[in-house]
């Protein structure tokens, strides 16, 4: 497997004449409606096509260039169906600068009959592909036995850094990668009693997580990065790429209403948890909860703190 990464434009006018050709430029742009953090567009190009378009003024450059790597992670797999990447691109202006993703425009359609059943089938599948490639870059590749969980670079989820920095053990990965920083970012929420055990919690990590095998994961995944695709499947988009443990994607399926029990059912024919996987996912969602707290606020303190009494 090798991942494709796209080419970046210094604009959307030397994007748009790159890959369609000198002298088309965008007719009209329609918002999209969706997402908490981009803004989102159809855009009709001079000739007739429709592109997607993703856009943010308050990222760092490499906000899309990393969900492209993700997107484009996913893709090598060969396993799930992505939006096709067009390019990455920044364009400056006297007004400062906008980030931009474009994607080909996905006409979605009815869901098949067994689209659930499929969808587990395909995640399955994602989380049994090889992960080895993942850590590749700049033409280095991964050592045997070493770098078996993170990535081959930094990502967000949502606009928070996630740091993916490869390690070999997935407890420490999930400990120092991803609840501490969170931890660390959330720490005026806490009281003094509570910060000794949230310290208390993460130097006893490797009571209730456990090790496995690498799986390649989404990181995001819950029902607003799931669509329908033109053939009635479903496209995963809005990725945190990394490698970690499958049931780490899965919790996340699980946090906000979960998914038909026919996903389950059909996901659990090929990918088996060890047991004690409900009181793991509290754990994987936790990380979730606190990047939400980050985010958007007091609301998820007494989630937060809800999962952490049971530890």
């Amino acid at each position: 497997m090798k991942i494709n990464l796209p080419q970046h434009f210094k604009s959307l006018s030397d994007a748009l004449s790159s890959l369609f050709g000198s002298g088309i430029s965008v007719r009209s742009r329609t918002r999209i409606s969706g997402g908490d953090i981009n803004e989102a567009y159809a855009l009709v190009l001079s000739d007739g096509q429709v592109v997607f378009m993703k856009s943010n003024s308050h990222t760092p450059e490499d906000f899309f260039k990393a969900e492209a790597a993700g997107l484009s992670a996913i893709a090598s797999t060969k396993t799930i169906q992505t939006p096709e990447i067009l390019c990455t691109g920044s364009e400056a202006s006297e007004y400062g600068s906008c980030n931009f993703l474009l994607l080909k425009y996905v006409e979605s359609r009815n869901p098949r009959d067994d689209f659930w059943e499929t969808f587990a089938r395909n995640l399955a599948a994602l989380h049994n592909a090889n992960t080895e490639c993942f850590f590749e870059s700049d033409g280095m590749e991964n050592q045997a036995g070493k770098n078996q969980f993170g990535f081959f670079q930094d990502n967000y989820i949502g606009e928070r850094p996630q740091r993916n920095t490869p390690c070999e053990s997935w407890i420490s990965f999930f400990r120092e990668m991803r609840l501490a920083p969170q931890f660390k970012s959330a720490d005026r929420y806490f009281t003094d009693e509570q910060r000794k055990s949230i310290s208390h919690f993460l130097d006893h990590l490797d009571d209730f997580l456990i090790e496995g095998k690498p799986s390649l994961l989404h990181g995001d995944l819950w029902s607003g990065n799931v669509m329908c695709g033109p053939d009635g499947n479903a496209m995963l988009i809005d990725p945190a790429t990394y490698v970690g443990l499958a049931e780490a994607d899965i919790a996340m399926t699980e946090l906000f209403g979960g998914f038909p029990p026919a996903f389950y059912g059909a996901y659990k024919e090929i990918v088996h948890f060890e047991p004690g996987y409900e009181l793991r996912r509290d754990i994987y969602n936790l990380y979730q909860l606190l990047n939400h707290l980050n985010l958007f606020g007091h609301s998820y303190l007494p989630s937060v703190l809800h999962i952490l009494r049971k530890f």
